[in-house]
């Protein structure tokens, strides 16, 4: 794989609107490295707040959750079929559940199986 679509990013002293760029350290990390402007260098809470603002993309908003966590889960019929997504699960229904035994009748049956089994033949 080449890099040649890559660009490289511009030269620390260059002047772009760019608050700053990625570069490498002596140990290989990748680090930014901010622009040479005064305000984004200041070590108060002015400079914090310029590092802050230049970093944010204005283009990215906070999106309030939709579900009430208190609300019951939506049916997702797809999450059978499709696979399971954590994040949008759903209450993952079947069309149709199983009859429950009736384990009373079920023991009583079995009695009266083993009373069959034990009686003498009669022929």
């Amino acid at each position: 794989m080449t890099n040649k679509s890559r660009s490289k990013p511009p030269p620390p002293g260059s002047t772009d609107a760019e608050p700053g760029h990625l570069g490498v350290d002596d140990r290989g990390n990748v680090t930014w490295e901010w622009s040479d402007d005064e305000d984004l260098l200041a070590d108060d809470s002015l400079g914090a707040a310029e590092r802050v603002r230049a970093l944010v993309d204005p283009k990215l908003q906070i999106r309030e959750d939709e579900d009430d966590p208190l609300s019951p889960a939506q049916s997702n019929p797809k999450g059978l079929k499709s696979g399971y997504n954590p994040y949008n699960s759903g209450a993952l229904g079947k069309q149709s559940w199983k009859k429950k035994k009736d384990l009373r009748e079920l023991s009583k049956w079995i009695e009266l199986r083993k009373k069959m089994g034990q009686k003498p033949d009669e022929e």
